[in-house]
């Protein structure tokens, strides 16, 4: 599954640098250079790997333009969230087709001293992007899709609720470097801890209905972010194993 590894990779470099700048054209341009940079390095040039890079490509492209689109109207976020399911879908069903590792990625890891297989590093590398900026964004705009988040110059539920965009990345590679270090147990109490943490937070609010917000919409936004938040962490979980 090396093309859908460097398309997490190209996703995930090409989100943080949209955090980066204002203009949408270098994100646009920094995914199809990341392919084509792990594409060298990965020795990926056969003809079946060159067709699924075209379309780690293509999606990778459309995911900035389909995310940047939604973010600045506030409708069509399901674009992106299709877009992304879909080609995760045909990379993982197609990966039989994909070379094994070769190149400098291939010998880095005997050179480092690291006993790990080389499409492995890559995946592992690739979901580790996947919970950063792209992680937020997945998460970010199932929420706006339910309705969790209102169109800007609107109280939000996430004013109640700080620090949740910086704590989810945490989260997730937390409970990511927990499985894959075999601890999911560990992963698990994780999972509790932050409910336990949060709950007089959000119980709190019953005190504080202003600003349009109620308990009932703070309430859903913690849930609805969690849980997209664990599936981002459990998904990019399963594909490194």
């Amino acid at each position: 599954m090396t093309a859908l590894a460097v398309m997490l990779i190209a996703m995930g470099i090409a989100d943080a640098s949209r955090r980066l700048t204002l203009r949408l054209w270098l994100p646009v341009a920094v995914a199809p250079l990341v392919v084509s940079a792990c594409a060298a390095m990965a020795g990926l040039w056969h003809l079946a790997d060159i067709a699924l890079l075209v379309i780690a490509t293509a999606a990778s492209v459309g995911w900035v333009l389909l995310s940047a689109r939604a973010e600045g109207t506030g409708e069509h976020e399901l674009a992106p969230l299709a877009l992304f399911g879909a080609a995760l879908v045909l990379l993982i069903a197609l990966s039989g087709l994909s070379s094994d590792v070769a190149g400098l990625v291939a010998r880095w890891p005997s050179w480092a001293g690291i006993a790990v297989d080389p499409d492995r590093l890559v995946m592992v590398i690739g979901v580790v992007l996947l919970q950063l900026v792209t992680g937020n964004q997945l998460v970010r705009l199932l929420l706006r899709s339910v309705g969790s988040i209102k169109p800007v110059g609107q109280p939000q539920a996430s004013d109640r609720l700080k620090g949740g965009r910086l704590m989810g990345p945490m989260e997730r590679l937390l409970i990511l470097g927990l499985g894959l270090a075999g601890q999911l147990a560990a992963a698990t109490a994780v999972v509790a801890a932050k409910s336990i943490i949060r709950f007089p937070e959000i119980n709190a609010q019953k005190a504080r209905q202003n600003g349009g917000i109620g308990i009932d919409e703070v309430t859903e936004y913690f849930l609805v972010g969690s849980f997209a938040s664990w599936i981002v962490a459990l998904g990019g979980l399963a594909l490194a194993h």
